[in-house]
């Protein structure tokens, strides 16, 4: 009687469920990397300068598209340029050693290097100006930033973090004269005007979970 099964055939089976043990491993190494929590929240970033938005935003009162000028128009919401920073301290506290490098770059021409503080990685896609469009409030994602000496994450920025936004945004949308106000009012506390502000802003709840909003 002829062999049905080549000799090694066993050898075969085994290496191919070892593939794909390794491949179901590696699928959800990569699902728990893409969910997971990013390092380095709720620690301060250090900067060239230790720019404190506590004092230019909660003590002076400076709008945050006074430095932040693109976010309405622009994906990224744009550094100010050494310019901006000059027109004021070009007068104010000149002789602070802190502030050394912001006048060296403006007599040099030699941007400073800041620091990003929020970090996504390259296969994500946000679009600061469409979040303002539609009510999203700077706190939403940035925290108190006018209670930060030195300016940290508060938020995760993960997968599933952005996700609960996405599925629920009448718990995160503000009326637009209160999207670049500092508070603490936290998702859900007017869900009924949330829900009313969804239909006005016409955000798409189904458009909202397609992966390719975030991955193009």
């Amino acid at each position: 009687m002829a062999q049905i099964f080549h000799p090694r055939s066993g050898l075969y089976a085994k290496l191919t469920m070892l593939a794909l043990l390794v491949v179901v491993v590696g699928l959800v190494a990569a699902w728990r990397a893409l969910t997971a929590e990013p390092h380095g929240e709720h620690e301060a970033v250090e900067q060239p300068v230790p720019f404190s938005h506590q004092h230019h935003v909660g003590e002076v009162g400076l709008d945050c598209r006074y430095c932040h000028a693109t976010v309405e128009t622009r994906a990224s919401a744009g550094m100010p340029s050494i310019s901006t920073c000059m027109t004021c301290h070009s007068q104010l506290f000149t002789n602070q050693p802190v502030l050394a490098p912001l006048s060296e770059s403006a007599r040099t021409g030699i941007p400073l290097r800041w620091m990003r503080v929020h970090d996504l990685p390259g296969f994500v896609y946000f679009d600061h100006s469409i979040h303002v469009a539609k009510g999203v409030g700077c706190f939403s994602c940035h925290g108190r930033v006018d209670r930060m000496p030195l300016t940290r994450r508060v938020a995760s920025l993960s997968m599933r973090w952005c996700l609960d936004c996405h599925r629920h945004p009448e718990r995160f949308v503000r009326p637009h004269d209160e999207v670049f106000a500092m508070d603490d009012r936290q998702p859900g506390d007017d869900e009924r005007l949330g829900m009313a502000l969804v239909d006005a802003y016409r955000i798409d709840r189904r458009r909202l979970t397609d992966c390719s909003v975030c991955h193009r």
